[in-house]
């Protein structure tokens, strides 16, 4: 799974390096949070976590207003002629599906699986045509140590940051839904919700002795198709069984990351060898400590 990501690039960065035409960043959005999210929605946030607003890239068709029936009429012919344009928005992480009854279900969706997407009720909607890329600089897993136990006799779990190592953008695979509200007005700020999920596949060589799951992440290459809506299921499919491994490095950090609240570059930084107790090394599978 992926329940944990940092993204730490400024927004006019993310509009460079991801080719945004739009950027809608600084319009309000609905929270699901209690309290304040902190850093804010739109911020770099070194510790990105489920309900949160984050950052999300998506492609969509010039939104029009009609004046009258004829006018709709033309520019509804026009909207389906219309390229997609590059958006950056916020939007929730955990994916609401249009039926749900109450937004709380998005807790237990942050990811779909690759091998069930395209038929759990929850997402093959989305993923037929809501799909979008998750801006970060890498994401968070928990290993299992195979040897050392902790305080209450459980084993011990060792965080990891896994990034990229040829400098290009790390980009998520995700897809993105908008959810209802019917027991607020139409015109009502609230009244809609924007989610989205990440999804997951098995993970490669190296990054499964940390856990059995990585993230599908997407070269540049690979943006473009996996974004217009009109992608057919061949293509994103391809996208989807490409096996690209060996772009990624991981190395142990601190057990501050486990704390949602806990924020900041320093959560970035490498763990003495000398502190680590029964980790694997996921280059060479030997136990440290």
């Amino acid at each position: 799974m992926c329940g944990r990501f940092a993204a730490s690039a400024g927004t006019d960065e993310l509009i460079e390096q991801l080719e945004i035409e739009e950027d809608h960043t600084g319009q309000r959005v609905r929270s699901l949070l209690r309290s304040p999210q902190d850093p804010c929605a739109g911020a770099p946030d070194y510790n990105m976590a489920p309900t949160k607003n984050a950052r999300v890239v998506l492609a969509r068709a010039p939104r029009q207003v009609a004046i009258d029936a004829q006018v709709a009429t033309d520019i509804a012919s026009e909207s389906a002629q219309s390229q997609p344009r590059r958006q950056l928005r916020l939007l929730t992480w955990g994916l609401v599906p249009s039926w749900a009854k109450d937004p709380a279900v998005g807790v237990r969706m942050t990811n779909a699986r690759v091998e069930t997407v395209a038929t759990k009720p929850a997402f093959r909607a989305a993923f037929a045509s809501r799909r979008a890329l998750v801006p970060a600089d890498g994401w968070y897993e928990w290993q299992v140590s195979p040897t050392a136990t902790d305080a209450k006799g459980k084993p011990r779990k060792q965080p990891f940051f896994m990034h990229r190592t040829d400098g290009v953008p790390v980009t998520l695979a995700g897809l993105y839904e908008f959810w209802r509200d019917v027991s607020l007005p139409a015109e009502h700020a609230d009244a809609w919700l924007a989610s989205f999920t990440v999804l997951t596949r098995a993970a490669e060589p190296g990054l499964d002795r940390i856990h059995d799951r990585q993230p599908v992440v997407l070269d540049p290459d690979q943006w473009t198709t996996w974004l217009a809506p009109t992608s057919g299921a061949g293509d994103v499919g391809a996208i989807l069984a490409a096996d690209r491994p060996g772009r990624f490095a991981a190395y142990p950090i601190g057990r501050a990351v486990g704390n949602s609240r806990a924020n900041g570059a320093a959560l970035l930084e490498p763990v003495d060898p000398s502190e680590l107790i029964g980790v694997i090394d996921p280059q060479t599978g030997e136990v440290i400590g």
